[in-house]
């Protein structure tokens, strides 16, 4: 079975900063690139940030580019979000996904992230 289970979220204020984390299980960890996405209520999903499967490419949002870097450890079957300068834009619920060459796509549950003063 396979899981992917986001742990790391909370209340921030402005400019603080988290770390956001992605314990996978259930499937071949490093045949699959990792990405974060995060979701606002009433807006869409969005790719906030994506590692290759060896972790020697990665990409992100324009409006995260600087302040937020993602890691992956294929040891231990983690993924990381490090997140800062963090504003209240940035609050939104925050999703790990799997992604096989194949195209097979896999989600975690989802970490809340607010950002607020």
């Amino acid at each position: 079975q396979v899981q992917l289970v986001e742990s790391g979220g909370g209340l921030v204020q402005p400019g603080g900063s988290l770390r956001l984390s992605c314990a996978v299980s259930g499937l071949s960890f490093s045949a699959y690139a990792l990405s974060w996405y995060r979701q606002a209520p009433g807006k869409e999903r969005n790719l906030v940030a994506g590692i290759s499967m060896t972790g020697a490419s990665t990409t992100y949002a324009d409006s995260v580019r600087g302040r937020f870097t993602v890691s992956r450890d294929n040891h231990k079957n983690m993924v990381y979000l490090e997140m800062n300068n963090l504003k209240p834009e940035d609050t939104a619920v925050y999703y790990c996904k799997a992604l096989s060459e194949s195209g097979r796509a896999y989600w975690g549950q989802g970490t809340q992230v607010t950002v607020s003063s």
